[in-house]
């Protein structure tokens, strides 16, 4: 029997275990092992730090670095200051049919792909769009104003594709909160702010970090939003890297390039986790 509940255990792990060492272990290694070669001749390599050294020296790559990083932070960080307060109204306040049609609401648009909606926002944004077509209607200015390709852009784009990330977190962890802490933090004479301060904000730290975390890596790694509101100079690091294995052919510089964001991904969710207190496994779970 014991050899029973063993083997289905096995048979059980085992797809996760393909899983996570065909797609992601593997993967990562064997760029990390690309990233190391230097081409010295045809079909020639040497090991040798070269690309690495090639990124630290071009200022532009280190720029494009620092950008995407900066600007994946600023469109966490607004996407909890708007998902905050809509995920404490559906888990809070809503009731019934209500909450339920709220929380349908934040699921709608991830109906269609990441292209539609982007390109929803392209035509929103547009010269000839329905927000520039507003302001000259209302008028605010004297004739047509493009509000694509430019970093407000691009944020926005962010901010809407990762909202749904960051809601489920925050209403799962605000679902848990009794009801009744509040009513006593009233009762002992709190106010809004301190009660947000000392009784909501800390029992919803898990979700808040938990769906940082995944808001900050979607963003990091996005590749669609930003080169399609931010235009061709959007400076966004995927399209570094994307521009090196698919147009120059530079697998080795493009692996390099891989590696690093996984590097800056790693060490800004570790800190992340160190400053709020939180770990993986509670954060996760």
């Amino acid at each position: 029997m014991q050899a029973a509940h063993r083997l289905g255990f096995v048979l059980l792990l085992t797809p996760l275990l393909l899983w996570l060492s065909l797609l992601i272990l593997i993967p990562h290694v064997d760029m990390f092992l690309v990233s190391l070669r230097e081409r010295v001749g045809v079909g020639e390599y040497a090991t040798s730090l070269a690309n690495y050294r090639s990124f630290i020296d071009e200022p532009l790559y280190l720029w494009t670095f620092a950008r995407t990083a900066v600007m994946s932070v600023m469109a966490t960080a607004l996407t909890l200051l708007i998902g905050f307060p809509v995920a404490y109204y559906i888990a809070k306040m809503a009731r019934g049919r209500v909450r339920s049609a709220l929380f349908l609401l934040c699921l709608v648009p991830f109906w269609v792909s990441e292209l539609v909606r982007t390109f929803g926002w392209m035509i929103l944004l547009r010269e000839t769009g329905l927000f520039s077509s507003l302001l000259q209607w209302a008028g605010l200015v004297d004739g047509p104003v493009e509000m694509l390709y430019n970093d407000v852009a691009i944020m926005v784009g962010l901010v809407y594709t990762s909202m749904l990330f960051m809601v489920v977190p925050l209403v799962t962890t605000l679902d848990s909160l009794d009801d009744s802490v509040i009513e006593a933090g009233y009762d002992l004479g709190g106010s809004g702010p301190s009660i947000l301060r000392e009784i909501v904000i800390p029992h919803a730290m898990p979700g808040i970090v938990s769906g940082s975390i995944v808001v900050f890596m979607l963003s990091l790694g996005n590749y669609l939003t930003p080169i399609m509101l931010g235009g061709k100079d959007s400076l966004w690091f995927t399209e570094l890297i994307y521009s090196q294995f698919i147009v120059r052919f530079n697998w080795e510089l493009g692996a390099a390039f891989g590696f690093m964001l996984l590097i800056l991904s790693s060490v800004i969710v570790w800190g992340t986790l160190r400053l709020t207190g939180q770990t993986l496994e509670k954060t996760m779970g």
